[in-house]
This record gives C-alpha cells, structure tokens and sequence, in this order.
C-alpha cells in the first residue's frame, strides 16, 4: 500500500478580509455620495446665481441706510456735549430708514425708535457700529474723517466768534466779487462747521492772493488760542518720550517751537510728532463731543429683504442647463464606474461558460482586493479543484481497471489453460485461483468502503471501547505475517483511553496501518502501537483527545512522496506490484475511516529511519 498525509489535496483559500476602503459597498456608496454632491452644488450654483444681483442690492441698501444713520448720528455728537435730545434725530432716522434704531451708553438706553414699555430691549452681543466722532469708522463714514479718525465737524475751541465769523465772510465776499471780474473764472465761499469760510475757485493761486484770498488763510484769535492749548499738550507729549517741542498749524502740519524749544532735547521723529498730534487733538476736543455711545440696527419694520428665485425666463433657462449638466455628469460617473464593475463580472461569466463546455483548466485574472476579486480567487480555486477532481477520476478509472485486470487475467489464464489440458484442475490450480478471487474480492471490498465513506453512506455502530484492546486485537491478527518477516509488533497503550467508535471500523483502520507498516519493515526491525491522552491545542485548556501511533523502523517515505500517501492508488514504489505493494487503497480508507469518526490522520517520515501515522480520535466523555 502507498502512504499519504492527513492533510490531502485541499482547495485553496480567497484571501483575506476585503479591506473597509475596498468594499464594493462603500465604492457603491461613495458613488452615490458624489453624485448627490454634484446635484446639490449645482442646485446650489444655479439659485446663488439667480440670487446674488437680489441680495447685493438688499445688503447694498442696508448698508447705505446703515452709513446714513451712522452719519447723522455722529454729526449729531460732533456738534452736542451730550445726547440730551437726540430721540427727535433717531425717530427721524427711524421714519426715513423703516428699521429700529437703539443708541445706548453702556447699561443705559439713551434713545430708542420703537420702544416697548413691557419688553426692555436686550442688545445684541456685538454693536452695529460705536458712535464717536473722533474715532470715525472708515468703512461707514471714508470721506468724514480728518487725520487720525477726527470727524470734519468736531469744531471744539477751534470755532471763530461771532466778530471774527462776520469780518471773515465780509472778506470772502469781497475776494469772491473780485475774481468773478474776471472772465471764465468761478468763485464762492463755503462756510466751515467751525464758521472759517473756505474759498472754492477756478482761479490760480497767484490771482486768488491778488484778491485777498490770503487774508481768510490767517489764523483768528479764537484759533490761536486753540491751537496754543494743542501746542503745549503735544510738546508735553513729545517732552515725555524724550524729544523737542513744535508749534501747531491751523491746516494740521507743525513746525519747530522755536525759541520754546528745549535745545537739550532732539528733534522728533515725524512718527512720534504724528502720534502725540493726533493723541493731544482727541484730548482737546473730548470735553466738546457727546460720549461714546453704541448703535444697534434692526431689522426693517415694515419689509424683508426678498432673495427668493424669480423664475424669469432666463432663470428658467439655467435651471434646464443645470440639470442637463447634472445629469451628464451622473451618466458619466456612472458609466464609468459600471464598466470597471461590470469588466472582471464578464470575464468570470465567460470563464464560467468554458468550464461548462469542459474546460476544466478555464481561470480569470484576479485583479483588486473587493468582493468581486474575492468571487474570481474563489472562482479560480474551484476550477483548480475541479481539475484536480477530474485528473483524479481519470486516473482511479485507470488504476481501478490496472488493479482489476492482474487478477482476472490470472483467474482467465488458469481457467483456459485447465480448458485446453495444458494443466489439470488439480489442488494447486483451484488453490491458485481462490487466491486471486479472494484478492480480486479484497479490492472489490476495499473499493465499496472507499465509495461510502466518500459518499458519506458509511454506517457506523459506535460503542464505548477500551483503545487498549483494539490495539491488542490488530497486534495479534498480525503477528503471524509479522513473525514470518523477521519484525516483531509490540504494545503500549495508557488504559485510560477510551473512545466511542465503531469496534469494526476501528480495528480496520488501526489493522490497515499495522499492514502496512510490517510490510515496509525490513527483516530485524519494530512495529510499535500506543496511545496515550492529550490535551487539544498543544496542552492548552481544552476537549481531551486519545492520541493512537504505529511506528515502524522500515525504510521510511521520501518528503516528496509524504503528501501524496493517502492519496489512492499511490505507491511509494512504482515498479512495485500490487501483491507485494498493495491495492494503494489501505491509507484512503484509513483517512475516510477516521475523519467518519471525527477523528484526524497525519504521517510523519524519516528516510531510512522509519515512519509514525498519528490518529486523533475525542475520548469518550468528549464524544458523549
């Protein structure tokens, strides 16, 4: 008989879990996400769109009605010490606007347009804007600030008397009516927050002087007193960072003090000039101005901003360009992804009708790590099993037909040679031809219990039974055929072990074993039985297990052949004949046999020193 491994041929294995980011599912998923992702922004382009010319109107608006609020209202604090009076300005404001407007100073409301007596208004968390007319904001009021954020209309100590104001508007009058003489030349005179006219004309400089323009130039007494006040606060300022003073011009410019000047100090940097300038006006025209105060703008009384989709004709016709590049976008996306889904599906289909038309050896290209790469490695593994099955078919048929041919040939040869008289039916004869029927009976036999077990048909009487005895039992059946080789059998089996098996089946696995092995012992050599119990998983916590070994000291398996012995029809030698060697079909059953009984068969082989089949059966209280 041959000899074969417990682990026979097996399929192979797909490959490991599909990775999360792989899945089919999830790319399915992100598909539809994408596609839901185009939809919406391109719902989103078209009504920001149709939408936006509507809603910069409506924040264009707001933000104008926002700047004119903000500018009568610092207007109002340039030319006021406080906001007694300002509710008449806000209900204004408010009747021109249409929103609420609230001016509060800290904690205190100081004006509201729309008061309710029985809600007190809870500001917002951050102001509309903060009124303060020397701190201007220039985003709402860019052309009403003076160097450093000052309002125009801050007049404070600057403004004239009510003698200097008339003398000044009698000489602007008379340099107007002068360059008026002129031809194609314009002239008037405004007059200031402060009460200074100011010459606006087309003439040149040369010949406004001429008319006097010089004279509204000068600095009034009122102005210099003003500006004396802002001289000695900016010299301050500038002795406390270490530098010399300068005097103060009407128009904003400086120049050096002069004979003021501290001549130990250095000149000042333009910077610090600029700074401590702008700091010391803030500090003069305080005391002229209303507080602080913060602005809240509600929302319009009477009317919403409108930023809902007109569906004009045009607007109509985005919506329908919209959805046609939607739509293209989605077949396109789709398209692709179904034919890099669809391409490995056909091939397996393909594969798949080949192996149906008899192609046994038809496989597909495993490509990706997804669930359909796993369907084609497992596609794959079934088409390599199938072969191997259909190579396997091939070949029992042959072996089966070899097996069944050597004895019938010789049963034939005898009965035709006895037909002819070559021979008489003597003893020898009819002995010789028993012989071979009894062995052609064997095959027969040994075919039938590889069939069923296979087939799953193998009906098995099991009992209670002491591993010992069934050891003891195969030692002696074959101690005659041992004894005749030159081999001895021994046994060493724990009394411990005991099983629940099919007694017959039991001893004709364990005697197939012990077959086997006396015939592969040479002439001096042991057959040796055991059992013994051992724990499952290598001594771990787990169901005990009856652990039977046949040993011998033959001539041993090469590591080639050790996978295949268990296979059927197998010899480890091939010129060996089936009297001496076998029918090849001893180990298969042995396998069939155990795995019957939930049991495992393995062999294990040293060249020239021997061989071990190992069988695992569960003990009795396992099995129970």
């Amino acid at each position: 008989m041959g000899r074969e491994t417990a682990a026979g041929p097996g399929a192979e294995v797909p490959g490991a879990a599909v990775p999360a980011w792989r899945s089919l599912l999830l790319r399915l998923l992100a598909l539809a996400v994408a596609v839901s992702v185009c939809s919406i922004t391109a719902t989103a382009w078209v009504v920001v769109r149709s939408t936006a010319v509507a809603i910069r109107q409506e924040q264009g608006q707001a933000l104008s009605e926002d700047a004119r609020t903000y500018d009568a209202l610092v207007g109002y604090a340039a030319d006021h010490r406080s906001w007694d009076g300002v509710t008449a300005t806000v209900a204004a404001l408010s009747r021109s606007t249409g929103h609420r407007i609230v001016l509060r100073d800290g904690e205190r409301t100081l004006a509201d347009s729309a008061p309710l007596p029985s809600t007190p208004f809870v500001p917002p968390r951050d102001p509309t804007a903060v009124i303060d007319p020397l701190a201007v904001d220039p985003q709402l009021l860019p052309a009403g600030a003076r160097e450093g954020g000052v309002d125009a209309r801050v007049v404070g100590p600057y403004r004239l008397s009510a003698a200097e104001r008339s003398r000044l508007r009698t000489t602007a009058q008379q340099v107007v009516e002068c360059l008026r003489e002129h031809p194609q030349v314009t002239a008037r005179a405004v007059v200031g927050a402060g009460g200074r006219p100011v010459l606006e004309t087309s003439a040149a400089a040369a010949a406004a002087n001429r008319c006097g323009a010089a004279v509204l130039n000068a600095t009034m007494p009122s102005e210099q007193r003003a500006l004396d006040a802002l001289g000695a606060l900016v010299t301050d300022c500038l002795a406390r960072r270490g530098f010399a003073g300068v005097t103060v011009l009407l128009d904003g410019s400086w120049k050096p003090a002069g004979a003021v000047s501290r001549t130990s100090a250095a000149p000042a940097p333009d910077k610090d000039v600029r700074d401590c300038v702008a700091g010391s006006r803030v500090e003069q025209l305080r005391p002229y101005v209303a507080p602080v105060a913060q602005l809240y703008v509600s929302g319009p009384a009477d009317r919403t901003a409108s930023t809902f989709l007109d569906l004009s004709a045009s607007n109509k016709l985005r919506i329908a360009w919209g959805a046609a590049l939607v739509l293209l976008v989605t077949v396109t996306v789709t398209a692709l992804a179904g034919v890099r889904l669809v391409r490995p599906l056909r091939r397996l289909t393909a594969a798949a009708q080949r192996m149906e038309a008899g192609d046994v050896s038809a496989r597909v290209e495993v490509t990706g790590r997804d669930e359909i790469a796993r369907l084609s490695a497992a596609f794959n593994s079934m088409s390599r099993r199938r072969e191997q099955l259909e190579t396997a078919r091939k070949a029992m048929v042959s072996d089966v037909a070899h097996e069944l041919r050597t004895p019938l040939s010789n049963i034939r040869g005898w009965l035709e040679a006895v037909e002819d008289g070559i021979v008489s039916a003597d003893e020898k004869v009819v002995a010789s031809v028993l012989e071979e029927a009894l062995l052609l009976q064997h095959l027969v036999d040994d075919l039938r219990d590889l069939s069923a077990a296979e087939a799953g048909e193998l009906r098995l009487t099991k009992a209670p039974l002491t591993v010992a005895d069934v050891l003891s039992q195969a030692a002696e059946a074959h101690r005659p055929d041992a004894r005749a080789s030159g081999v001895r059998v021994l046994v060493a089996a724990d009394p411990r072990c005991t099983v629940v098996a099919d007694p017959v089946r039991l001893r004709q696995a364990v005697g197939n074993l012990v077959s086997n092995a006396v015939r592969h012992t040479t002439e001096g050599g042991t057959v040796r039985l055991s059992a013994a119990v051992e724990q499952a998983d290598s001594g771990l916590a787990g169901p005990e297990r009856v652990r039977i070994e046949v040993c011998d000291t033959g001539s041993g398996i090469a590591p080639e052949d050790l996978p295949h012995v268990f296979d059927r029809f197998w010899r480890a030698e091939k010129s060996r004949s089936r009297r001496s060697g076998g029918s090849g079909l001893g180990l298969a059953i042995v396998r069939q046999l155990v795995e019957a009984h939930g049991g495992t068969v393995e062999a294990h082989s040293t060249v020239g020193v021997g061989s071990t089949f190992v069988l695992r059966f569960p003990r009795e209280s396992a099995a129970s």
